[in-house]
């Protein structure tokens, strides 16, 4: 690892020497801590959070010009400062940036709508745009509910895991039962929440299918006057605890749903676009869902976009809708045209230099390189999917304990609950990848030994 960590910071004049560089450094945290709301944070100072400055590639600069290996952001499939993602958006941003999609048409949707269409089942044809997860969410459900109400058979329940995270809308909070999704408001539809059969670092053993299967089985009986109108769920569950489900459950709740006449929604927020090693992370199991939702990595993180595939069949009931003959959904900046063309320039490093692929072949060596520390120093399990570790700990305080340990290592990782997640850029290669592994190896060793 180098000695040194620091360098001069985009913004700051080049004669700046490190004493200024430092006061303006503090500055800047001040001016956060004074004005800026920070989501899902306590309130008051930042207690060390770093601030960011620049970025490259895989790594990312703070304020005072220290450098880090980047593990830590969900949305970076690219990578930070893609010369070729950059120059799509600056190409749209002087052509159109934008037009409302409810009023004008504009070419970079239906180019994009045709892209992610050509990456799924065939019957999942119909793309509805939007801003983030928790609008593609929330979306997917209003589609669901209309479509049965369509069909004359209204439907106001849904079916979901317990631990699984959906977005931060009242309509995407209600989705979940993990305590800070919490709220005071009426929920807008009845749920079912289904509970893990085992402990998270077991459970994705394909013993516990059955058993998982029959819980949500009982869920969607439980009500036989109002039964589901879909059942949603993560590939992967991220927030919850990041749990790998066992073989065989996906393929069986498709399986189940068709049996029900449910429909199936996969939320694919985290795991779409190449993150478990293939485009869609439903596609570990072969199946076809009826709705699928995709967002960070659609954008890489370079602009609000979000996309919901859904079954022609039910896009053609719309027009049965009694009020405009249609979706009566959808914002003002919906399928915005410089996001559509992040999109389908993310899509292009993507498919061009095989992003997929190698999100497969670096998990692997990834999750082998982790795995000989579950069992030491505190770690009590190391799982993964793709270009995505685990690492379980005994309680959240450990594993807050553990990024703060890598950071001092200059590795940034991300903490949900108890685990800690390794989440670098899709374009890391295998250097990258050891690096990683051995500066995680050592903050492990550290933060056991405290």
């Amino acid at each position: 690892m180098p000695t040194s960590h620091r360098s001069k910071v985009f913004g700051l004049q080049p004669e700046h020497g490190e004493g200024q560089q430092d006061a303006y450094a503090e500055q800047a945290r001040i001016r956060d801590d004074r004005y800026v709301w920070h989501p899902w944070s306590p309130v008051g100072a930042s207690n060390g959070r770093l601030m960011a400055a620049r970025a490259s590639g895989h790594r990312l600069w703070d304020i005072s010009g220290t450098e880090y290996i980047d593990a830590s952001s969900l949305n970076l499939t690219c990578g930070y400062g893609h010369a070729a993602v950059i120059e799509a958006a600056s190409r749209q941003l002087g052509v159109l940036h934008g037009v409302d999609l409810s009023v004008h048409d504009q070419e970079m949707a239906g180019l994009l709508a045709e892209r992610l269409a050509g990456h799924l089942p065939a019957g999942l044809s119909r793309i509805l745009f939007s801003n983030s997860g928790s609008e593609g969410i929330e979306a997917s459900c209003f589609i669901a509910a209309s479509y049965w109400a369509h069909l004359g058979e209204p439907r106001t329940r849904i079916v979901t895991f317990a631990r699984g995270y959906h977005g931060s809308t009242t309509l995407a909070r209600t989705l979940s039962g993990l305590p800070p999704t919490a709220h005071g408001f009426v929920s807008p539809l009845r749920v079912a929440a289904v509970t893990l059969p085992a402990a998270d670092r077991v459970v994705r053993d394909p013993a516990y299918t059955p058993e998982l299967l029959a819980a949500f089985a009982q869920a969607i009986d439980d009500d036989p006057s109002d039964p589901p109108m879909a059942v949603l769920v993560e590939p992967l569950i991220n927030v919850g605890g990041g749990i790998v489900l066992p073989r065989g459950f996906l393929r069986g709740l498709r399986d189940l749903c068709d049996s029900r006449r449910v429909l199936l929604i996969i939320d694919e927020v985290f795991t779409g676009i190449g993150r478990t090693g293939r485009m869609f992370g439903f596609e570990h199991e072969e199946i076809e869902p009826d709705i699928v939702v995709s967002s960070k990595g659609l954008s890489g993180g370079y602009a609000p976009l979000a996309a919901v595939a859904v079954q022609e069949r039910i896009y053609q009931t719309f027009k049965d809708d009694p009020l405009i003959g249609g979706l009566r959904y959808g914002h003002t900046t919906s399928g915005h045209a410089v996001a559509c063309a992040v999109g389908l320039a993310v899509l292009d490093v993507v498919e061009e230099d095989g992003l997929v692929k190698r999100s497969c072949e670096l998990g692997v060596r990834l999750l082998d390189g982790l795995t000989p520390l579950a069992g030491t120093y505190g770690v009590l399990d190391v799982r993964g999917l793709g270009l995505l570790a685990i690492l379980e700990l005994a309680d959240q305080d450990s594993a807050g304990a553990l990024v703060d340990a890598a950071r001092r290592h200059h590795l940034l990782l991300r903490q949900q609950g108890a685990v800690v997640m390794v989440v670098p850029p899709l374009t890391v290669d295998a250097e990258v990848i050891d690096d990683i592994v051995t500066r995680l190896g050592a903050a492990v060793r550290e933060n056991g030994s405290e």
